[in-house]
């Protein structure tokens, strides 16, 4: 029997909720809240559900929203009032149980198996069989999210499982403000018959090679073949029948835990299309500097997969990886991700963003082989640590690549210092605060 009790929370239309709470004059008008139009940014990142229901979307351009709906109010992001209240909402859950594990700024994972006793009490909990009645459960995640609304005005949607897969998927059915319990009587009624999609990693390259496979539905993909889906994706292939069988038992983070790093990368949006191959090129090397340099300094040791992110301008995207041979060397990574380019897109092409990510570290364990001793590897590893030390001491354009000197621009586009990290994501949808 499976009595494992996992919540999964997700705040409604963060960004504009907040600006809401920081600006009550909002209240009630279609809302978005939109990056810089400037840097080319000007996108909508978290709309109200006035706009919502105006068809405006995350991603959308500010023209794009303005035109769907005539008289939005825009707003620039305020990121620091944001992580303000993400702090408050999870001082909230910290109430309820010590098991709270971040998926972003807004989403968060609770397990609250043994806590059920800081819970107030509520009668015919068990059904004849031994299970948690349903209504206990959605009980348990209305109080957490009655909690959040009372003290903070911000409301939550939680999906009640009893793993986080589908915790997480059920924070999904009922938006805004609302609660879903996929437990483990009733999971195979309530999502079999979801589109492939809703489960969480598949993206849309994974959708569509799902799809034409014939599976366009969670349950579909539950009963399919192991080795078929092995077959096609490989390990990855196996997380997914994991995820739609209701197998997953991955266990939900203490809120003091440090996170294992599992990635790191860097994108960036252009200030015009590049529609070069050799723009391409010079900005993947630009970023892929980065990404290395965050990897060295990382602790990390080597990394063996390289992912490339890809937005047009139209904002429609993909991602893509490719297996390497472990490495911490902006030439590979680079020479690889511009690799992956390549051979995925064809001239004429306007490309708006582009993202180096690499994962799989070694944790400094890997051994090397005769090909990399040969090859110096150890020699070219020095030489870009050399380049590290330089521009700490002299400032990033002090020393650049041959490839960047027609390109003014690159030689001083510093993104390892002026960007951000952001936790990457391998199932090629956007980032953001998304409803």
């Amino acid at each position: 029997m499976n009595d494992r009790i996992v919540l999964h929370s997700d705040l409604n239309n963060f960004y504009a909720s907040v600006e809401r709470r920081l600006n009550p004059e909002l209240n009630g008008v279609p809302l978005a809240v939109c990056g810089s139009k400037e840097e080319r940014h000007g996108i909508v990142l978290a709309k109200s559900e006035e706009a919502k229901k105006r068809g405006v979307k995350t991603g959308d351009t500010i023209w794009q929203a303005k035109r769907k709906c005539p008289g939005i109010t825009i707003v620039p992001p305020h990121f620091d009032q944001y992580m303000k209240f993400s702090r408050k909402v999870k001082a909230i859950y910290a109430r309820y149980t010590d098991l709270i594990e971040g998926y972003g700024i807004d989403e968060c994972w609770l397990d609250i198996t043994k806590f059920l006793a800081v819970f107030p009490k509520y009668d015919g909990v068990r059904e004849e069989d031994g299970y948690l009645t349903d209504d206990y459960l959605r009980f348990l995640g209305d109080t957490i999210r009655f909690a959040v609304k009372e003290e903070l005005g911000l409301t939550v949607s939680v999906g009640v499982s009893f793993n986080k897969i589908f915790a997480k998927l059920g924070s999904d059915l009922k938006k805004p403000d609302g609660t879903s319990v996929i437990s483990a009587r009733n999971y195979k009624n309530v999502i079999y018959g979801l589109p492939v999609e809703d489960l969480l990693m598949v993206g849309g390259a994974t959708s569509k090679k799902l799809r034409a496979m014939g599976y366009t539905t969670i349950g579909s993909l539950a009963a399919a073949d192991d080795q078929r889906i092995i077959s096609t994706f490989g390990k990855f292939g196996a997380t997914l029948l994991t995820y739609a069988r209701g197998e997953d038992d991955s266990p939900v983070a203490h809120m003091d835990a440090e996170r294992e790093l599992k990635s790191i990368g860097n994108s960036q949006t252009f200030a015009y299309d590049l529609i070069y191959y050799e723009q391409v090129e010079r900005n993947i090397y630009v970023l892929s500097e980065s990404v290395a340099a965050r990897l060295r300094e990382s602790g990390r040791g080597l990394a063996d997969t390289v992912h490339l992110w890809v937005r047009y301008g139209d904002l429609s995207s993909f991602t893509v990886q490719k297996k390497v041979r472990h490495t911490a060397l902006c030439g590979e990574i680079a020479k690889t991700a511009f690799e992956l380019f390549k051979a995925n897109v064809k001239q004429p092409f306007a490309v708006r963003s582009l993202g180096v990510t690499v994962s799989g570290f070694d944790g400094e364990n890997s051994q090397m082989t005769l090909d990399e001793t040969v090859g110096n590897y150890a020699k070219r590893e020095k030489v870009e640590r050399t380049v590290d030390d330089i521009r700490k001491k002299h400032g990033y354009a002090s020393i650049q690549r041959g490839l960047l000197i027609h390109d003014p621009d690159g030689m001083h586009n510093d993104i390892k210092n002026s960007h951000l990290i952001k936790p990457a994501r391998f199932d090629d949808r956007g980032d953001g605060d998304d409803d």
